[in-house]
């Protein structure tokens, strides 16, 4: 999603590198040290936990704003680890992300739980791909006959709504792809009294900047989902962060 595959990681006097995908952002994975980008990684926990201690001690950070770090879902080994080894630096908080749906949202309590018991604060919770939101017109429109089969009917389509209704082709097309009748990140959030952070919908042009490694900020085609995040940033900024920086930085 950074566009990093197939980098090393480097040594130096002060410790291992970090590989930067720009000059204020810089990475460090357990998926630079394998020899196969296919390969598993099965290790037990006491080698995850030393791995997860080298990343903090043994690499050369330099001058930090933030440092991020990704959590597998779930409330393992890892997220124990982390939460000890950061300790007595002071965590500002954890954000966890979500999506609509029941299912999801039983694991999430759980994280918003074991935060509550360790005694990080929970900045906020996202919830992520809330609907799939794009232009009418990059959609393909199918005829499915009885057995099943599809015919394209895209192009009739798109030039009938050019002579009929052009602006139609102005609009932006919803549809939840996760039931959310339960009320979704929000009711939860409610209910267990940590803050929302808003919704990023489903967008396929998000997506496939994450496929080929790109930021959703650095063009402008991501028209849906970089206003969402853009807002998300915003309001950590604003309520944590203000002194220190502005959103720009």
């Amino acid at each position: 999603m950074l566009g990093l595959e197939g980098q090393d990681i480097h040594q130096s006097n002060l410790g291992w590198s970090p590989v930067y995908v720009e000059s204020n952002l810089g990475v460090m994975s357990i998926g630079f040290m394998l020899p196969n980008p296919d390969e598993a990684v099965i290790w037990r926990g006491p080698r995850k936990n030393g791995l997860i201690k080298q990343f903090l001690k043994d690499v050369y950070w330099g001058e930090l704003d933030f440092l991020v770090v990704d959590a597998p879902p779930g409330t393992s080994d890892e997220h124990i680890s982390i939460v000890q080894f950061l300790q007595a630096t002071g965590i500002d908080g954890a954000i966890i992300v979500t999506t609509p749906q029941q299912v999801s949202l039983i694991d999430v309590r759980k994280e918003v739980s074991f935060c509550k018991k360790v005694g990080v604060p929970v900045l906020g919770v996202v919830e992520n791909m809330s609907g799939l939101c794009q232009p009418l017109k990059d959609f393909r429109f199918l005829r499915m006959t009885e057995n099943g089969e599809h015919t394209d009917l895209t192009e009739k389509v798109i030039e009938y709504m050019k002579e009929k209704a052009p602006e139609m082709l102005d609009l932006i097309a919803a549809s939840e792809i996760f039931d959310s009748s339960g009320g979704g990140a929000a009711k939860m959030c409610t209910e267990m009294g940590v803050p929302f952070l808003g919704k990023v919908p489903l967008d396929p042009q998000l997506c496939k900047a994450a496929e080929e490694g790109k930021s959703c900020f650095s063009e402008q085609k991501c028209s849906i989902s970089a206003p969402a995040l853009k807002s998300i940033v915003e309001k950590l900024m604003a309520k944590y962060w203000c002194k220190e920086m502005s959103v720009e930085q």
